[in-house]
């Protein structure tokens, strides 16, 4: 007759009750998704209010890995992200009709301007990108791009293209790429008194201005939009694409949208819902 151990018993349920608990609390940790993003919606400070209220609608944590827009593409064609939120639209389309997303969805825009000493010594303020960086391109002044192939970098390119440049960098001796996101971009604009191109929100969020203003905005070529992007799971099985469809759905709803129009600096609205309307 086998002699009943109720003690072995008790140790073998209490380590399946343990092993029950770890698997639930993995499970619950499970709960959150990766999130490439352009450096301008982390930089300005939209997250840090965003996020938090899709978190308490959708119990959904969302790890931001804040990049240019190229490189925030790139880890969606990898697999290292679940969705994307960027602002590049030619290049967000390339990608859905790759295969590498399931839909691009409008979210929000606001504009780029472009940022410059006070004084403006080369004369560039108004409102035209075009004729502001031709002026730019002849002058000894210093710019700072990006150079990041973000967005914001890609607008760039595009606006030095239709001043007749087509590569400012080897034919504007003043012009300097740092490889870097928009925050650092404008502290080494402020430390060397040199031209840059940013987005708005950013340049609001921005404390470290020293002798820097708007120079030139209101041009329509600056109007700036931002889409968000679920990866496509034929591509990539292991994503998340559940929970990352929630996000894009929250996003572009009612309550995200009220939550993204809500956030200001300093009594000024930093991004403009549009997904109703695009």
């Amino acid at each position: 007759m086998v002699k009943f151990d109720r003690r072995a018993l008790l140790r073998h349920l209490g380590m399946f009750a343990i092993t029950l608990g770890v698997a639930g609390a993995a499970v619950a940790q499970d709960k959150s998704i990766v999130m490439a993003s352009t450096t301008s919606t982390e930089q300005s400070g939209l997250f840090a209010h965003l996020l938090p209220a899709f978190k308490k609608a959708s119990g959904i944590d969302v790890k931001v890995v804040a990049l240019g827009t190229g490189q925030a593409l790139d880890m969606g064609r990898r697999g290292d992200a679940d969705v994307l939120f960027v602002h590049d639209q030619a290049a967000e389309e390339k990608f859905v009709a790759e295969g590498y997303g399931l839909k691009r969805s409008p979210v929000m825009y606001n504009d780029f301007v472009l940022i410059g000493p006070k004084a403006d010594p080369v004369g560039v303020k108004g409102a035209d990108i075009v004729a502001a960086l031709g002026t730019l391109a002849k002058s000894p002044s210093s710019f700072v791009s990006r150079g990041d192939k973000s967005g914001t970098h890609a607008a760039e390119l595009r606006y030095w293209k239709a001043a007749g440049i087509e590569a400012p960098k080897g034919t504007y001796a003043g012009y300097q790429e740092c490889g870097c996101g928009m925050g650092p971009a404008l502290n080494i604009a402020a430390s060397s008194n040199a031209y840059v191109l940013a987005d708005r929100g950013t340049w609001l969020s921005f404390k470290n201005r020293a002798d820097l203003a708007v120079l030139v905005e209101g041009d329509k070529r600056l109007f700036n939009q931002y889409g968000v992007i679920v990866v496509d799971p034929a591509k990539h099985p292991h994503t998340k694409t559940a929970l990352a469809q929630a996000f894009a759905d929250w996003v572009v709803s009612a309550e995200g949208q009220a939550t993204i129009a809500s956030y200001q600096i300093g009594g000024q609205q930093l991004f403009f819902p549009n997904a109703a309307t695009k």
